[in-house]
């Protein structure tokens, strides 16, 4: 596979599996010592990775769960925000300012502090009340996020007596490494292809629903605006008919996320509508790999982490066809840390 470390990508994701364990003991003090909501943060691309333990935490705990902001939390304030708040702080560099920003203002409202990051000696990793260290780097750290934030909120569930799968399903995503190397090799011969098709348009809607989503905003603009400087609008696939279905002729590029939630026939509509209206049409749907050793449950849930896995190959393609390494900026080093 072109640019690709087996090992290091089976090392790594194998790093967040392990921390399976510690996450869920931190959890159960947490509770023990009060706990009543939790909040996600983070800025920027690790946060929006956050939002399918967000959304698995709304929809099925009766846990209080918050997305917000760091900056403007900052700012803003919470009203729920306090002694009894569990805080998850995603950040890969450990140094992100308004993430660590956002750390000091949540502690010094007695708030627990839980950091997700790639270097232990850094502002997040040293100054969190827990933090929990898998070295990452771009290309391997959405599945890293991806697997942290689910094992929070499967073990913010099984502590409140709402999950009773808890240990068969994590016992299932300690096999998550091979079948993402699965999913890899099967993509591969057809990364190339994909890659071109996004090269060949400046402008690209991309389109997810529920668990994915998340991944389609992340791509986006994480990947193809900042790493590529290529123009994008993600849009919920809920939203697509409320306005941007008008942008949608010949030549207009629509590119879909399909995941295996109950939320699939959101972008199935997208993806009809799609086919009937451009010549440039991109589904990428998870169902069609094998990921073996998994079942139908579990499936569901990483849906956004094949995606994540797939994508990455398709955008090593995508800086060779382009001339443009993925590491290339023009600005961020200079405003984002």
């Amino acid at each position: 596979m072109l640019n690709f470390d087996q090992e290091r990508f089976l090392g790594i994701q194998a790093g967040a599996v392990a921390l399976a364990d510690p996450i869920d003991a931190a959890i159960d003090r947490a509770f023990r010592n009060g706990a009543r909501n939790v909040f996600f943060l983070g800025t920027g691309g690790a946060a929006i990775l956050m939002g399918p333990a967000v959304q698995l935490l709304m929809r099925q705990s009766g846990t209080p769960v918050f997305q917000e902001v760091s900056a403007e939390l900052v700012l803003t304030g919470h009203q729920a925000l306090g002694a009894n708040s569990i805080v998850v702080i995603p950040s890969l560099s450990g140094t992100t300012r308004e993430s660590v920003a956002a750390m000091e203002f949540c502690q010094a409202r007695g708030a627990t502090v839980l950091a997700l990051v790639g270097h232990a000696d850094t502002p997040l990793g040293q100054g969190a009340d827990l933090s929990f260290v898998n070295f990452a780097e771009d290309d391997t750290s959405s599945e890293s996020f991806y697997l942290l934030a689910l094992f929070v909120a499967l073990s913010v569930m099984r502590h409140r007596g709402e999950f009773d799968l808890y240990d068969s399903m994590v016992g299932e995503l300690r096999r998550l490494p091979a079948a993402l190397l699965e999913a890899k090799r099967a993509i591969e011969p057809r990364a190339n292809e994909i890659a071109a098709a996004i090269s060949d348009c400046d402008d690209h809607i991309i389109v997810g629903s529920g668990s994915t989503w998340p991944e389609a905003f992340y791509y986006g603009m994480c990947i193809l605006e900042e790493m590529q400087w290529i123009r994008t609008r993600p849009v919920h696939g809920s939203d697509f008919f409320h306005g941007t279905l008008e942008l949608v002729e010949e030549g207009v590029s629509v590119v879909v996320f399909k995941g295996e939630d109950a939320t699939r026939p959101v972008v199935d509509r997208v993806e009809r509508f799609a086919r009937d209206h451009t010549d440039r049409l991109l589904v990428l749907d998870t169902a069609e790999f094998a990921l073996s050793g998994l079942s139908d449950d579990v499936r569901r849930l990483v849906s956004p982490i094949v995606l994540a896995t797939v994508l990455e190959r398709v955008s090593a393609h995508l800086e060779v066809l382009r001339d443009h390494p993925l590491t290339t900026r023009r600005y961020y080093r200079r405003v984002a840390y």
